[in-house]
């Protein structure tokens, strides 16, 4: 399998788990009766954090998946043929490095905010919503698991995208692109 088509599994794979996350916290929710008469209903907008996940993770499926289309084009009218424009490949390494970090950071952020809610804080008089909201909580804990596996296949992708960047130049003087 050449680079082409393994960036093109791994972008597909990163795409619709970063898609399932995205789905996932968007469509979570709980209602639950609180001191008898008040009816609460936890979302994901409760959390800012969980609001920027969203928005994240939707906006990285998008750029993954146009890349996809950009690698199925490469591959299918080109094979064999991928000689990158040295821009285009620096733009494409750059904008791979920026979503992996972001949707690496995203899911951090909400790990982090996720963990207060299972904990609580006394120092705060923070309460365990956990406790309350179970099933939330863990639907929201399988999001995080897909999201961290989606920034490891995007840190993979951006792997094979130096590499696809790094070949275009010479190993023996520093940037200077190889002759033709």
């Amino acid at each position: 399998m050449d680079a082409t088509k393994s960036e093109a599994f791994l972008r597909l794979a990163a795409t619709l788990l970063l898609l399932m996350t995205a789905l996932l916290v968007l469509f979570d929710s709980q209602t639950k009766l609180i001191y008898s008469s008040i009816l609460r209903k936890a979302t994901y907008k409760d959390l800012n954090a969980l609001f920027v996940l969203v928005l994240v993770e939707f906006s990285a499926a998008s750029y993954n998946l146009l890349q996809l289309v950009r690698c199925c084009i490469a591959s299918r009218f080109m094979p064999g043929l991928i000689v990158w424009h040295k821009n285009l490949a620096w733009i494409c390494f750059l904008l791979d490095q920026v979503a992996v970090y972001t949707v690496f950071a995203a899911n951090s952020a909400a790990l982090a905010a996720s963990f207060l809610a299972v904990t609580g804080s006394s120092g705060f008089q923070w309460m365990k919503v956990c406790n309350i909201y179970a099933r939330f909580c863990f639907q929201i804990g399988g999001a995080l698991v897909c999201g961290y596996v989606a920034s490891l296949l995007m840190a993979l992708v951006s792997s094979i995208s130096a590499f696809s960047l790094f070949r275009l130049y010479s190993s023996k003087h520093f940037l200077l692109l190889k002759g033709k």
